[in-house]
Formats: structure tokens, sequence, C-alpha cells
């Protein structure tokens, strides 16, 4: 079962255009909250605006040119290399600051005026978060004990410093002529007329998703620099105007048949209020002659721009009305009023004409045109799949899940435990559950199972499958979920059989048939600490004693625990380390440490501490046991009441899962 039609790879240009525009805004994006800031204060406080105040006016400046081009370059910085990367791109991006905005370094250029950097923050910033991850891979492993520090920081402050003076010698006059040539262009245009007619390449571009690459790459840098310079940006509104779309899908409701005439309603009020572009997508992949009506709305908003001299003092993102006055300059608001709403008018009426002209008397199938729109967009669009009512996006059965963690060895055995047992008491036959790291997750999978906080890092590395998020692995309401899901994506009650047979994992006998998994010198009924971490360290340091990991395993168990939390659920947390400390590991092992009063566990009561070391994949037999006593309350009971070490290995082995 596929979720998500993926772009296919190689030399597709739209491909490369719309992976270089998801790029692009995922730097800008997430500073969208400090552009609006500056927006407002811009709006308000300068000469021009609508409350002037000399002195608030003063954070203008240093706003633009400083605080917005930086956070963008920490921003591409820490997606290429986290917090090491953010720190060098943001260091690095001074240099082009400084040649492109400061009398220091050019007078006569910062005399008119200069050019806020935020081109520059975007080149500069992921090129040192690539720069210094690639210098760390060179001494990776080669630097003497104790110098560890002193390499990072020093490695860091180099090359920062080194690509600062290089990106304002080198790169810094290179941008200034940049943005003095796609200024000039805007100029020429705009004294031509001629902007309006930028709606022939940028509303068909929305619709294949190519909008982030001209919103974020071209048109945000240089209205930010036209609204510093006049005011306010008619720039700003070429690509988020929600007038074009919104006319489209109010034509739909007028005009339109079938289920895409009964969505069109609520499909507009997420497109205009909640400034969703892309629910209005489908509508016009199912007609594709509709581009012409968004190419005469949008043309027609920009002339209001041009002729009454408005626009917006920043970006209106999202794409809603709502945005859209958040942002509007002083003596603008009667220009930008007729924008958007001569834009809906005018691409109403020309849709409303083509939908009249429509002589095929085949309902639009939108959830084709919705399944189309991914496959361009290279995911899946949970708002317009809830439209279309799409209950399992891809459409297919469903034979393989996975329950994914950082190391594969704990969490996800446990989680993968509960839930298969979820799956074959439904009576689904032929579904395979099985538990991976999430860095060795491949795109096989139907569905993917994964603690909340790990979601950003799981869904890259299977983008075709069903993500199900939880908080707790031991009782998430989820499973019931993904049950059910079953159940619907397969059509019937059980599976269609052509999945591999669940393995079983049940292991009765003696303690001798854990293979010494878990020992009993390593169960200790009584423990003393007080602690999570000093919880951790009990059972990391049973592990040690078993002799089945080395003392530094111990770390990497706390390690794991600041990436996400390994409490369970009803009492229980395996603590286990990092997916890297594997090599530590010189046999698979198991501890167990019972609290008499329960560990404070993230602010969680943990009456169990299960350490695991699992080096292959003989100690998931137990964790699944482990998982299925609690998920029942009596044997938790047991477990609790038992007085030796020998009664708990007891209890495991009397339970099958």
């Amino acid at each position: 079962m596929a979720t998500t039609t993926t772009a296919p790879e190689g030399g597709s240009l739209r491909v490369h255009a719309q992976r270089f525009g998801t790029f692009l805004s995922n730097m800008v994006m997430p500073n969208i909250g400090a552009i609006i800031a500056w927006g407002l204060i811009t709006a308000f406080f300068i000469p021009v605006g609508w409350t002037p105040n000399e002195k608030i006016a003063t954070i203008v400046g240093p706003g633009i040119y400083y605080l917005i081009p930086l956070l963008i370059a920490y921003t591409g910085g820490y997606n290429v290399y986290k917090i090491r990367g953010g720190v060098v791109g943001a260091t690095s991006t001074l240099g082009v600051i400084m040649a492109t905005s400061s009398p220091l370094f050019d007078k006569a250029y910062a005399e008119t005026g200069g050019s806020p950097m935020f081109l520059g923050a975007m080149i500069i910033g992921p090129l040192g978060g690539y720069v210094i991850m690639r210098l760390d891979g060179l001494w990776d492993g080669r630097i003497r004990p104790g110098f560890e520090m002193l390499v990072n920081n020093f490695s860091a402050g180099i090359s920062a410093a080194v690509m600062a003076i290089g990106s304002m010698f080198i790169l810094g006059p290179i941008l200034r002529g940049v943005m003095t040539g796609l200024g000039n262009g805007v100029e020429w245009l705009v004294h031509h007329h001629m902007l309006p007619l930028t709606a022939v390449i940028i509303e068909p571009a929305k619709v294949l998703f190519l909008n982030n690459a001209i919103n974020h790459g071209v048109l945000t840098p240089l209205g930010l620099d036209q609204a510093k310079q006049a005011g306010h940006s008619a720039l700003f509104l070429l690509e988020a105007n929600p007038g074009p779309g919104a006319g489209v899908l109010l034509a739909y409701m007028v005009f339109g048949r079938g289920i895409a005439k009964a969505t069109a309603p609520g499909a507009l009020i997420i497109q205009f209020l909640g400034g969703i572009h892309e629910v209005y997508f489908p509508y016009v992949l199912a007609k594709p002659r509709l581009v012409l009506a968004l190419i005469a709305g949008g043309a027609t908003g920009t002339m209001m721009n041009v002729i009454f001299n408005s626009g917006l003092v920043a970006p209106a993102a999202p794409g809603s009305i709502f945005a859209v006055y958040s942002s509007v300059a002083k003596g603008s608001v009667v220009g930008v009023t007729l924008c958007w709403s001569a834009a809906l008018v005018v691409t109403f009426l020309v849709a409303g004409l083509l939908l009249r002209l429509d002589t095929s008397v085949d309902e639009v199938d939108l959830a084709a045109a919705t399944a189309g729109m991914e496959k361009l967009k290279g995911k899946q669009s949970s708002v317009a799949a809830a439209l279309t009512g799409r209950g399992t996006p891809g459409g297919g059965a469903i034979h393989a899940i996975v329950f994914a963690c950082d190391a594969g060895m704990g969490s996800s055995a446990m989680g993968a435990s509960v839930l298969r047992k979820k799956i074959k008491d439904a009576g689904h036959d032929g579904i395979t559950v099985v538990n991976r790291a999430i860095s060795n997750l491949t795109d096989t999978y139907d569905v993917i199972v994964t603690h909340q906080d790990l979601a950003a890092r799981a869904r890259p590395m299977a983008p075709s499958a069903v993500l199900v998020t939880v908080d707790n692995f031991m009782a998430s309401p989820a499973y019931d979920d993904i049950v059910e899901l079953i159940g619907v994506a397969n059509g019937t009650g059980t599976g269609s059989g052509t999945g591999q047979p669940v393995e079983d994992q049940s292991m009765v006998g003696d303690p001798a048939s854990h293979g010494g998994v878990l020992a009993t010198s390593s169960i200790v009924l009584g423990g003393r600490s007080r602690s999570r971490d000093d919880a951790i360290d009990e059972a990391g340091r049973l592990l040690v004693a078993a002799g089945a990991v080395d003392e530094g395993y111990v770390t990497s168990m706390h390690d794991r625990e600041t990436s996400v939390s390994t409490f369970m659920g009803n009492g229980l947390a395996i603590p286990h380390g990092t997916n890297e400390a594997k090599s530590s590991i010189h046999r698979t092992a198991l501890s167990f440490v019972r609290y008499d009063e329960p560990v404070d566990w993230n602010g969680k009561p943990a009456e169990f501490v299960v350490g695991v070391a699992g080096a292959g994949d003989d100690h998931l037999a137990l964790l699944s046991r482990i998982a299925g006593i609690f998920t029942d309350t009596e044997q938790v009971a047991a477990l609790r009441a038992a007085a030796t070490p020998e009664e708990v290995m007891a209890v495991l082995d009397a339970v099958k899962v």
C-alpha cells in the first residue's frame, strides 16, 4: 500500500525545482514570525506608518539588516548539521551582511540603502553547516581523548571566521550585483505596467508546487528590499493573494457538480481563512483549463496594487486573508482590498464561464485529481485527503508495519509486540509487524509507528507509508486505530494472507531458555534510585556487571534518554543505548529493577525499569513477553508481589505473546 505517490527520480526539472523550493522554504518558514514582527513594527512606527514613533522605529534597521538574515542563516545551517551547523552558518553570514549593507565596508553603496542580505543568508547559512559537517568527518575518531572540546570549538570558530571573511570579499560583491539587477528588473516591470503579467508564470507554478522556489527564492527577498525602501511591496501578494483560489472554489460551488461542488465550501474556508492554498489545486487539476481563470484573476489583482501603489510591509504567510491584513501598509488598505476582491471576482467569472461551457457529463473525479496533485507534490496532502474522504490515502492493502525508534532494540520492540498482539487478536492474518532503528528504515512498509518526538526523523525515511505517532508505547489508542485501518484497507476482517506469517515470540521453560539474556543476578527487587538518571545508572551497572556491555554503554543510555523518553507507560521504563553505541555491547542482555517507591521519569511514575542491551534479536522474545505482561494488570500485580528473582522469571515464563 502506498499512501504517497512519489515523483520519479531522475532529471525532471520540475522535481528539482520543487526540492529546491522546499529547501528554501525550510529556511524561511520557521522565521516567518520574526518577519511578521518586523513588518508590524515597520507598519506602525516608521515615519510614514500608522502610529509613527522615532524611538521604536530604530528597531526596524537592525531587524531587517541583521536579525532576520542571521535567523535564516542559522536555520539553514541547522537544517544541514544541527546546532553546530547553525552557529557556523550564522557567523559566516556576518561577512556578506556587512559587505552589502554597512557603510563601514562600502559607504557609497550603503548610502543607496544597501540590500537586506536574505539571499546571502540562504547561501552561506547551509554552506557553513555543510563545511563544518565535512570538517568534523575528517577527524572523527582521530582526536586524542581530552582534546575533543578544544578541537570542536576551534574548528567551528576558525571555519566560521574564514567563511565570514571570504563571503565579505567574494560573495558580497556578487550578491550586490544580483540584488541590484533583480531590483532593476522589478522596477522595469512596474514602470512599464507589466508586473501583472507575472501571473502567467506564478499561477500555473503554484498548481505544480513550484511556488516555494519562486516565493522564497525571489519574491520574499526582493519584497523585503522594496518594503525597506518604499514602505511596502506588491511582490508579497503575487503568490500569496487568496483571491484567485477563492474564485475557483466559489465557481465550483455555483457551477460545479457532484463531490466537487459538495466539498468546495469546506475547501473555501480552509483556503481563504486558513491560508492553505494547496486545497484548491485538485479542483484545477481536474479541469486544467481553469488555470486560465487563475491567470486572469492573479493579473487583475496585481494590477490593482500597481494602480493604487499599494502592498504589504511583510510576507503574508500563510496566504490567509487575516495574514494579508495583518501586514497591510498604511495607505494601502483600499488597494490591497481591491487586489484580492477583484482577483476573486474575475477568477470566479472566468472559471464559471469555463465550467458552464464544459459539455462533459462526467462528474469531476476529485480523488483522482488529488492523487495527481500528490504525485506532482511528491507527498500526501492530509488536507486534500480529508476533503475527498479518503480513509487510506493510498487505497491499497496493509501487509507490512514497522515500529521505529532511535536504536531499534527497546522501545520499538515493546511497541511492536503490543501492536502485534492487538492485530492478531482482531483476526488479521498475514500482517508482519517488525521493529527497526530509524536509521535502518526503508521505503518498503505500509505503516510506520513511532514516538511523536521522532516523527520528523522517521517520515523522510519512508515517505510512502502511513505515519502514526504515539506518546505511550504500552497503551496508545492509536493501536486500535491501526487495527481498524487494516480492516478498512484490506477490505475484510482478516488480511489477504499474502504477507509473511507473524513469528511466534513465545518462549516458555526455565530461565536458561532465555539464553542468558536475563539472569537472576541481573534482577533487583528493591531498587535504591530516587531519580530517573540514577535509575538508568542502576540498570546500566547491572548490564556492566553481567559482562554484557562496556562502561561507555551506560553513558549512551543517558544520551538516548535526552533524544526521546524510554518510559513506556503503565509504570514501565526500558532505558537503552543509542544505535551508535552498539559497538559497546558484547552480548545481548537485560536487567530488571523494581522500585517500592516509583521513580519520577519525566513526570511519570516508573515502578519497573528494564535495562536493554541488544546485540542481535535474541532479546526480542523476552521484551515481547514483558510487553504482554504490562498490558495485563494481573500480571503486573504478580511482578509487584514477586519476592525473589526466581519468581520474576516464573512470571515471565508464564506468559505467551
